[in-house]
């Protein structure tokens, strides 16, 4: 494995630009198929079919908002449960301690609210954000990932990374240019 160096800092990875999307999605499938696993593509659209391309598994961030809104609608249904039977029972007409349909709004809310809470907490955790600072934000070029290129990255840390043969194949796949990104 070689990390560049050089007078201005540590090497942090090498970042390709293509010009189409098929492009990019043959390079993604190449640097997958390379064995790369610390590499992203940087698109300024959504792109069908990118995730298989990269070899990105179904993220398990579904489990974490039904964890959220299951465990909403059993604090809002013991919350009342408990305050309605057990800490202030209050007769009136023979009615119920507890009544599941007067209960259903709050049990509602507290579901949704803290399956959102999870969906957001765990998107922010899972993306690694709040992100203020990232190598590529130097990059002059990349600034045109949010209007009409696509760019690949490949960080140093990757453990099949060595500047010459990442280089070569980010070449290959069509990227140019082929830039070092410091640190």
């Amino acid at each position: 494995m070689s990390q560049g160096t050089d007078a201005k800092g540590a090497l942090w990875g090498l970042l390709a630009e293509y010009e189409t999307v098929p492009a990019v999605l043959e390079a993604a499938s190449k640097v997958r198929d390379a064995g790369y696993t610390h590499f992203d593509v940087h698109t300024p659209i959504p792109i069908h079919g990118l995730d298989e391309a990269m070899g990105i598994k179904v993220s398990r961030l579904p489990w974490l908002v039904l964890g959220g809104g299951a465990a909403g609608a059993s604090a809002g249904l013991l919350l009342q449960w408990w305050t309605n039977a057990v800490d202030y029972p209050f007769i009136i007409s023979a009615k119920p301690y507890f009544g599941l349909p007067a209960a259903i709004p709050v049990t509602f809310e507290l579901t949704v609210l803290l399956a959102a809470i999870g969906a957001f907490v765990g998107m922010l955790a899972a993306n690694g954000l709040p992100q203020f600072y990232h190598p590529l934000f130097r990059v002059e070029r990349f600034r045109r990932a949010t209007t009409d290129r696509f760019f690949i990255s490949i960080e140093a840390r990757d453990p099949k990374f060595d500047v010459v043969a990442t280089r070569a194949l980010l070449e290959a796949s069509g990227g140019a240019p082929v830039v070092e990104v410091e640190g």
